[in-house]
C-alpha cells in the first residue's frame, strides 16, 4: 500500500543506527571502485567528533566519497526532502535530515545543532544544494559562518575532483572513465570556531569551496576518451558566443554547434573546445558558462529581465507517492521573484519567493525523462515546474535567480538586514 503521509520536516534527528553502518559501507564499496576514488586527508590529526563535514556536490558519487572520508566514524546527513520518497524508514535511521531545497528552515539548523552539541556527532552538509552544472563551484549560502559560531565546533571540507566530469548533470550516463579525487582537509579548528568572527569563517569556507574540474582535469593532462564527452552541453552553453543568439545551440557525441550561424566546435580529450570553422572565443567551458552569466546579469542590472511561461506543475505529494501533475500554471520570473499562479486539480494555487529568499535555485535537466524542470518550494511543499513553450531555459533561469539575489543585497534601499540571530544553545 502506498504511504501517503505527509513528509514531517519537525522530527527529530536520530542518531544513526550502528547496525546500519555496515550497509553504508557496503553499499558505498562498488560506487568508490568504479570512479576509482581516493581521499586524501590533511590537517586532521587529532580530530574528534562533533564537527561539520561541508562537501562540493556533482553526482551521485559524492555521498560514497562521505562515507570513505569519514569511515568508520558515523554522521548525519542533510539531504534534499524528495529523495526519501519510499525510502524514509531506511533514510532517517541513517541519519538523514530533511530539508526543501533554497527555504530558511530554523528548524533545519536547530536539527544540526542538536547532532553536533547533544548528539556530540558529525553533521555532513552539501552547502551547495544543488549539484554542479560546469564543473565548478556554485553560490553558498552566506548563513554558514553563523552555523560554525552557533556550533562551536570544527569544520572540515571535502573537496572533490572528477567527479563532474565522470557524470556531468547534463549528460549523466555513460560514465566517463574519471578518476575521482578528494582533498578531505579541516579548515576550522575547534579554537578558530570560537575565536574567529562569523564573517572570517565564511569567507575561510568559501575560499575552500574554489573548484574547477575542466581546469583540473587539463592540467594533470586526464584523458576523457568517451565519444560522449560534449553531448548535450548545449543545456549549460545555451548562447553562441560569435552571434550572441541565445537558445539556438545544439550539440551531439563531441561536438557542439550553433544552429543560426553555423558555427562549431569540437571538445578534445583533455575537455579544452575548438572552434574548427572560426576564431576559438572560449576554449575553456566554465569561461563560456561564466560569459553567459554575465550576460544575464547585465540584463537583470539594466531591469529588462523577465521570463513568462505556462507550465506543467508536479507536487511532491507523499511520502509513498513522489510526484503528482497538478496542471498547468502561470510562472513569471522577474525583479518580484518567482510567481507561480493558476488553479490546478487541487484548487487555486499562488506562490511567490521573493528574491531577497532565493539565493539560487536548483534545477534538473531532462529530470526522470519527463524534461527540463526548476525546482521551486516553501517550507510546506516541493514543486517540480516544466516550461512548456521555451525550450533549454533553465540555465538561465539559475543564472538569474543569483544575479537577482544580489541586485537586491546591492541596491536595498531601506538598511541591510540584520544577521540571524545566533539558534539557541542545545541542552546538553
Amino acid at each position: 500500500m502506498t504511504d501517503s503521509t505527509k513528509f514531517d520536516t519537525s522530527i527529530k534527528p536520530y542518531r544513526p543506527r550502528r547496525w546500519l553502518m555496515p550497509v553504508e559501507w557496503i553499499g558505498s564499496a562498488p560506487l568508490l571502485l568504479g570512479a576509482r576514488a581516493r581521499v586524501t586527508k590533511s590537517n586532521c590529526e587529532g580530530l574528534e567528533a562533533p564537527f561539520i563535514v561541508l562537501s562540493t556536490h556533482a553526482s551521485f558519487v559524492d555521498f560514497a566519497v562521505a562515507v570513505r572520508a569519514t569511515f568508520p566514524k558515523r554522521c548525519n546527513w542533510l539531504i534534499t526532502l524528495e529523495i526519501m520518497c519510499g525510502f524514509d524508514w531506511l533514510m532517517r535511521r541513517v541519519g538523514g535530515i530533511y530539508k526543501r531545497k533554497f527555504t530558511t528552515d530554523v528548524t533545519v539548523v536547530r536539527h544540526i545543532l542538536t547532532v553536533l552539541k547533544k548528539h556530540k556527532g558529525i553533521c555532513t552538509i552539501y552547502p551547495e544544494a544543488r549539484f554542479s552544472l560546469a564543473g565548478v563551484n556554485e553560490q553558498l549560502d552566506d548563513g554558514l559562518g553563523m552555523l560554525v559560531k552557533a556550533a562551536k565546533c570544527p569544520v572540515v571540507v571535502l573537496n572533490i575532483n572528477g567527479n563532474f566530469l565522470r557524470s556531468p548533470q547534463w549528460c549523466k550516463h555513460p560514465y566517463r572513465r574519471v578518476p575521482v579525487r578528494a582533498t578531505y582537509s579541516q579548515i576550522v579548528t575547534r579554537e578558530e570556531a570560537l575565536s574567529l568572527s562569523a564573517d572570517e569563517i565564511q569567507k575561510r569556507i568559501e575560499e575552500a569551496f574554489v573548484y574547477d574540474d575542466y581546469r583540473w582535469q587539463f592540467e594533470n593532462k586526464i584523458k576523457i576518451k568517451s565519444k560522449k564527452r560534449a553531448h548535450n552541453i548545449h543545456k549549460i552553453l545555451y548562447q553562441c558566443p560569435h552571434c550572441k543568439k541565445e537558445f539556438s545551440m545544439k550539440s551531439e557525441n563531441t561536438s557542439v554547434w550553433c544552429e543560426e550561424c553555423g558555427k562549431k566546435w569540437e571538445m578534445d580529450e583533455y575537455g579544452q573546445l575548438h572552434c574548427i570553422n572560426g576564431e576559438d572565443i572560449f576554449n575553456h567551458v566554465p569561461d563560456w558558462y561564466n560569459w553567459e552569466r554575465e550576460n544575464v546579469r547585465e540584463a537583470v542590472m539594466n531591469g529588462t529581465y523577465r521570463f513568462e511561461d505556462e507550465v506543467r506543475v508536479e507536487r511532491l505529494h507523499s511520502k509513498g507517492e513522489k510526484y503528482r501533475n497538478i496542471g498547468q500554471l502561470k510562472l513569471t520570473h522577474d525583479e518580484n521573484g518567482f510567481t507561480l499562479s493558476g488553479m490546478t486539480n487541487e484548487g487555486e494555487l499562488y506562490l511567490n519567493r521573493p528574491v531577497n529568499s532565493m539565493y539560487s535555485c536548483h534545477i534538473e535537466y531532462n529530470f526522470q525523462k519527463r524534461g527540463d524542470a526548476v525546482e521551486l518550494c516553501n517550507l510546506e511543499d516541493t514543486y517540480f515546474l516544466y516550461p512548456q513553450n521555451h525550450d533549454n531555459i533553465v540555465t538561465k533561469l539559475h543564472f538569474a535567480t543569483e544575479e537577482l539575489f544580489k541586485k537586491d543585497k546591492l541596491t536595498r534601499k531601506e538598511p541591510p538586514r540584520k544577521r540571524r540571530s545566533e539558534p539557541k544553545e542545545i541542552e546538553k
